[in-house]
């Protein structure tokens, strides 16, 4: 099984979201993540779809992207060719004995706190999505009370090769 990244370049406008998420369902592909955002240009949205499967499977996925009448381009990325992001907010419930080593975690993970009461804190980090997974293994020993996350986000990496 590999991984592969979609990065889909969409007009923006309602029911594509919906016409994407059938061209997977409809061929039983999984979507392990899937973010969309407008780009730069308001007529244009960034749909950036994470899934798994087989040399096959990946080349097909590509191909049905491709023949949307929607789709403006895609871009298929290796994890290893791009840069990529997510954000996760995390609500944990905190007592005296483990504020202290809860603090020390997000300075050593740069995670940021974002909001706070007396017995509860929300953290921020946005980072690889290894390392937002890494954070939540790392909280397993606290209270988590709610988590949001936001889905993987990626562009390639720079090249002096790239247009504009």
């Amino acid at each position: 099984m590999k991984t592969r990244i979609y990065s889909v370049l969409v007009e923006n406008r309602s029911g594509v979201l919906c016409k994407v998420a059938g061209l997977f369902s409809r061929r039983c592909f999984n979507i392990d993540s899937l973010a969309v955002g407008e780009t730069d240009d308001p007529a244009t949205s960034r749909m950036t779809i994470v899934s798994s499967g087989d040399e096959r499977t990946i080349e097909q996925i590509e191909k049905q992207l491709n023949k949307k009448l929607d789709v403006i381009k895609v871009n298929t990325y290796a994890e290893r060719q791009c840069i990529t992001r997510e954000m996760m907010l995390v609500k944990i419930r905190y007592n005296k004995n483990n504020r202290r080593e809860i603090m020390e975690l997000c300075e050593i993970m740069k995670v940021a706190i974002v909001d706070m009461s007396r017995h509860f804190m929300m953290l921020q980090i946005c980072d690889t999505p290894d390392r937002v997974k890494l954070l939540l293994e790392m909280l397993r020993t606290v209270s988590i009370v709610e988590v949001a996350r936001t889905g993987t986000l990626a562009l390639a990496k720079c090249s002096e090769n790239d247009e504009g």
